[in-house]
């Protein structure tokens, strides 16, 4: 509501069009959903009112409204530097249709205490490289430590996901509690989905794939 009440004011129009939100995913789970929305807001006003998302008005509102909101309004593969809304355009085609398990134990985790146990210390950039796939790989979550501190049973969903045969990659997302594996092949992704359904069926979970394009 905050992303269309001030889109409406900078463009100057009073008719709001009433939104009706069908949310699927876990609620504090680390895997920009709420940012999501308000880009989706953003997006759908924008044409309403004959506006281009690239505005440098709606860019900037973009950034006002949190950090992971920039990204979800290009709806394009970047990667955020600065704290995530300086975007820069990724070569794709490596991680282009990747399959991709998303896991939650439905335990909520708010992003203020996580950051705020946080250590503060740099560990040094992302490195550079045209593929996003070895920079991924080579990365880390500087707040994966202080997130298993609050949620421990975190790790015990990165520790599943990484026994997973086919496995890639597995790591939190965001300030978690979610947590993602990349597979080499659907068929392995959904091996590993159904059993894990089979042994925590109270925990969240989503098997898709990275955008194709």
């Amino acid at each position: 509501m905050r992303a269309a009440r001030r889109l409406a004011a900078i463009v100057g129009r009073a008719d709001i069009p009433t939104i009706a939100l069908d949310k699927r995913l876990p609620v504090a789970a680390g895997i920009g959903g709420g940012s999501a929305d308000a880009a989706a807001v953003i997006r759908l006003l924008c044409s309403r009112y004959g506006i281009a998302i690239d505005d440098p008005r709606v860019v900037m509102l973009a950034g006002e409204l949190g950090a992971d909101v920039p990204a979800c309004l290009a709806s394009l593969p970047v990667r955020g530097d600065s704290r995530g809304d300086r975007l820069i355009a990724i070569e794709a085609r490596a991680l282009s249709g990747l399959p991709l398990l998303l896991v939650n134990p439905r335990v909520p985790l708010e992003t203020g205490p996580v950051f705020k146990a946080w250590d503060k210390a740099d560990r040094g950039p992302l490195m550079e490289s045209h593929d996003p796939l070895t920079v991924a790989c080579a990365g880390r979550n500087d707040l994966e430590l202080p997130a298993r501190a609050l949620c421990p049973i975190i790790g015990d969903v990165i520790g599943l996901l990484e026994a997973q045969p086919g496995v890639i990659l597995a790591r939190m997302s965001g300030s978690g509690a979610t947590c993602f594996a990349l597979f080499n092949h659907i068929e392995e992704r959904d091996v590993a989905a159904a059993g894990i359904t089979e042994d925590r069926p109270g925990w969240w979970r989503l098997a898709t794939r990275l955008r194709q394009g």
